[in-house]
């Protein structure tokens, strides 16, 4: 019952990003196959995770949030408490060689716990 509460709440911003982020569309990784063009690619980050800690370049893949498709992304720049294995994220960027690159300082994380409604005192 949670994972459909936040699985709705997910999909709700993701169709606000789409709309308010400049008509850049917002797709998964099952989704970015032949796409050459600027997207917002969501996600739930998918281990390992390397990270160049010179210069703040992380690699790691990003699948279909409940799925298995993934892609591999490489993304340079600052990332909250909230990123790590098994978050959802978004970030934007371009699949360059079958890889996606993201914009650096990109990435957005979101806590699924701020989608879930509050427990009434009975």
């Amino acid at each position: 019952m949670v994972a459909l509460a936040v699985a709705g709440a997910l999909a709700v911003f993701l169709i606000y990003t789409a709309i308010a982020g400049g008509g850049t569309p917002a797709v998964k990784p099952s989704e970015l196959h032949g796409r050459t063009s600027k997207v917002q690619l969501v996600g739930t980050v998918v281990g390992p995770v390397r990270v160049d800690d010179r210069s703040q370049t992380r690699r790691f893949r990003l699948a279909d949030i409940g799925g298995s498709v993934s892609v591999p992304v490489v993304y340079t720049g600052s990332v909250g408490e909230l990123f790590k294995v098994g978050q959802h994220i978004l970030v934007s960027g371009r699949l360059r060689g079958g890889v996606f690159v993201a914009e650096r300082d990109s990435m957005i994380t979101k806590c699924p716990s701020k989608y879930i409604p509050k427990k009434s005192a009975t």
